[in-house]
C-alpha cells in the first residue's frame, strides 16, 4: 500500500515566540486608547468653547485625560460645579430652568464614531515602523 510521512519542522524563534508581537500588540492598544481619549478632551473643549455663556476658563482647564482602571478616562478633575453644567446635578431642571449642556453625553457618540479612523491611522503608523505585521 502507499503511503507518505509527513514531518514538521518548527522554528522556535520569531516574533511571537520572543515575546516582540506581544509587546508590540500592548504597545498598540495602549496607545489607541490614549489617542482616542486625547481626541475626546480635544472634542469636550470644543464644545465647551461653543456652548460655555461666561467662561472663566477654570473648568476647561480641569478637562484632562486621565489612566482609570479599565483604560483612559476624559474627565473634569471632580469640578464640584461639573454635574451642574453636564446636567445630572441635583440642582438641575426642575429645581432650576437650566438643563446643563450634556457635552460629554453628546461628545461620547462622536468618539465613538472617530474610534475606528484613528485606530487605522495609529495602525499603518505602527506598520509603517516594521511593527504588527
Amino acid at each position: 500500500m502507499p503511503e507518505f510521512r509527513i514531518s514538521v519542522n518548527m522554528n522556535r524563534n520569531g516574533p511571537i515566540r520572543d515575546g516582540r508581537f506581544q509587546r508590540a500588540a500592548s504597545n498598540y492598544s495602549n496607545d489607541l486608547q490614549y489617542a482616542v481619549a486625547l481626541h475626546g478632551e480635544e472634542l469636550v473643549q470644543q464644545r465647551l468653547r461653543q456652548v460655555l455663556k461666561n467662561p472663566t476658563g477654570y473648568f476647561q482647564s480641569r478637562i484632562t485625560v486621565e489612566r482609570g482602571r479599565g483604560g483612559y478616562v476624559v474627565t473634569d478633575g471632580g469640578v464640584i460645579y461639573g454635574h451642574w453644567l453636564e446636567g445630572t446635578g441635583s440642582r438641575n431642571f426642575p429645581v432650576t430652568r437650566f438643563r446643563g449642556y450634556s457635552t460629554f453625553r453628546r461628545v461620547k457618540p462622536l468618539v465613538d464614531r472617530d474610534a475606528n479612523r484613528i485606530g487605522r491611522e495609529l495602525l499603518h503608523r505602527y506598520q509603517s515602523r516594521g511593527l504588527l505585521r
